[in-house]
């Protein structure tokens, strides 16, 4: 799995670099980097730049200089931010308080990434936090909560670790396209219908965001659906998953 960028059009570039478990399994992990209507630039999620794809980057975003933010989206995905805030001192920087707590060193911006006050700031990108499970869970081993970022522009959706796409792809021919991660049960809240709410949240953006054709997951590969097929695709995980959710 090497590092690469990826052109999805009118604005929107996935990057796709490494991540290694115990420093031998390669898991994957990525970025993306979103043009505003603005012209400046923001990243979703962090990630520490090298070779030709930091070049095509830097290129880009006229050596940096026109990336404007950070937006650090997943409270356990930590591991880059400080190189990312190294390597653009001059953008804003995002996070969770998880992040904040995390990494101090970095002159993290007063609101957080989820609140009302970033979704506004950047209408050119429609978010969601997931419902009815933890977005920090006091468990560090439970990832299934993240905020969720869909740039409409060039109908992409970027997710980290919520909803998942098959890892290989000598698998996609028997396994379903998009997969919920396998800690969403664990990361319910400890609070009545909690399992009903994250379903009817999920169905509920399976519809508002139809129109997604690129879906870009962190740790598994890029999926490029037809029209309605992220809308299928989703429903499908969903309603496989509610009943269980919703006995928990």
């Amino acid at each position: 799995m090497a590092e690469q960028i990826i052109n999805l059009g009118t604005g929107f570039w996935n990057i796709r670099g490494t991540f290694r478990i115990g420093g031998i399994l390669n898991i994957g992990t990525h970025c993306s980097l979103i043009q505003l209507a603005s012209g400046r630039f923001v990243f979703l999620d962090s990630y520490s730049l090298t070779g030709d794809v930091r070049a095509k980057v830097m290129a880009l975003t006229n050596n940096g200089q026109d990336v404007e933010a950070i937006l650090n989206l997943h409270p356990f995905h930590t591991v880059h931010c400080a190189q990312m805030a190294k390597d653009f001192p001059q953008a804003v920087c995002y996070g969770s308080s998880r992040h904040h707590k995390k990494i101090p060193e970095i002159q993290w911006a007063e609101d957080l990434v989820e609140s009302e006050a970033v979704a506004q700031r950047y209408s050119d990108i429609k978010f969601s936090l997931s419902q009815g499970i933890h977005y920090i869970s006091s468990n560090e081993m439970i990832h299934a909560g993240s905020l969720l970022a869909f740039h409409p522009a060039s109908q992409s959706l970027h997710v980290d670790d919520t909803f998942m796409s098959v890892p290989l792809k000598i698998l996609q021919s028997v396994l379903p396209e998009l997969l919920l991660h396998p800690t969403t049960k664990k990361a319910l809240k400890n609070e009545p219908n909690a399992g009903k709410q994250y379903c009817d949240w999920a169905t509920e953006l399976a519809h508002d965001w139809r129109d997604v054709r690129n879906f870009c997951a962190a740790h598994s590969s890029l999926v490029k659906f037809e029209a309605g097929g992220f809308e299928k695709a989703l429903l499908t995980a969903i309603d496989k998953a509610r009943p269980k959710l919703e006995k928990a």
